[in-house]
């Protein structure tokens, strides 16, 4: 076990955890308010960097980037005319972390105007009226920080075997989870909503096509602590029973999903490839039983440098 794959334990860091998760949506709303939408709410995500995660850049003003520096603790704005804002990560209440992200895009030229909602959590309460105050553990902030940067490593490897559509790795600020699908090309029933404080339409558009899906999330909810986890939607018959790998990886019949807990790839001989077993094993239960073209959407793991070998029948 290496500094790459460090210690996650949810119940240490649990009102952090959330606190973040909420300071998040404040950003991911403004995010959304302001980018054209893309399909299956790609146009709203963040994007794990060296220092921690961010916005990308949003049409707004004169354009506007917004990045959590979780090594420095502190959000970071910067502008299209070369200004920058920042205030610190800090034991605060949701209502304060709100006011001061407001103020900041206005200062960088922004529209600070958005759905104060949070959305995906249980009870909301808006963004602004949330007076609890939150600790900040910072270690543990750094340390979900470093486990974010292996985990998207091996996310993007694992993408790009996958000739198909495929989904960036990104992190959903709703759910909180850092994600990659790849896509069957074909339709799929209508979901059927029911997602705490998101709109069905929203899931419904999201969820049109036939996917096979994995994450992480750092922990909460159905699943205590710190797990992966794999499904397919529509999931096709046989799914729950499909053989997957790593050992530690089981299907959840409450969530409909398999979950691989954080810690047995931490604690493997070679993480990356305990991770990358079961985005592959989970991936091709969904492709086979769900009767894909996989010589059609499928090619060898990427390197860097090398060309990828052309299909020999294309042409």
């Amino acid at each position: 076990m290496s500094d790459e794959w460090p210690r996650i334990s949810y119940a240490e860091w649990r009102d952090t955890c959330e606190a973040l998760h909420l300071y998040m949506q404040v950003v991911g709303k403004y995010r959304l308010a302001r980018t054209p939408w893309i399909n299956h709410s790609w146009h709203a995500t963040f994007y794990v960097t060296a220092t921690g995660v961010t916005t990308s850049l949003v049409p707004d003003g004169p354009g506007i980037e917004v990045a959590f520096d979780l090594i420095e603790h502190m959000v970071v704005g910067t502008n299209g005319e070369g200004l920058s804002a920042s205030f610190a990560l800090r034991p605060m209440t949701v209502a304060a972390f709100h006011s001061s992200f407001v103020a900041m895009i206005v200062e960088l030229g922004g529209a600070a105007r958005f759905d104060r909602r949070p959305n995906e959590v249980e009870s909301p309460v808006p963004f602004d009226e949330d007076q609890r105050q939150r600790p900040y553990d910072a270690d543990a902030v750094r340390r979900y920080h470093r486990a974010l940067i292996s985990i998207d490593r091996v996310f993007k490897r694992f993408r790009t075997s996958f000739l198909g559509k495929c989904s960036p790795v990104h992190l959903f600020w709703g759910s909180f989870d850092l994600a990659v699908t790849r896509f069957s090309g074909r339709r799929a029933p209508q979901h059927g909503g029911g997602i705490p404080a998101l709109p069905d339409q929203v899931a419904q558009e999201a969820y049109d096509r036939e996917v096979s899906s994995a994450g992480f999330w750092p922990g909460g909810g159905a699943v205590e602590d710190a797990s992966f986890y794999a499904y397919a939607y529509p999931a096709p018959d046989g799914f729950a029973d499909a053989a997957v790998a790593p050992a530690a990886a089981s299907w959840n019949a409450d969530l409909a999903e398999f979950i691989l807990p954080y810690e047995a790839v931490r604690s493997a001989g070679d993480s990356d490839e305990a991770l990358l077993a079961f985005l592959q094993s989970t991936y091709v239960a969904a492709a086979s039983l769900g009767g894909w073209d996989r010589d059609l959407l499928e090619c060898d793991h990427g390197h860097p440098g090398k060309v990828r070998e052309p299909d020999p029948h294309s042409g």
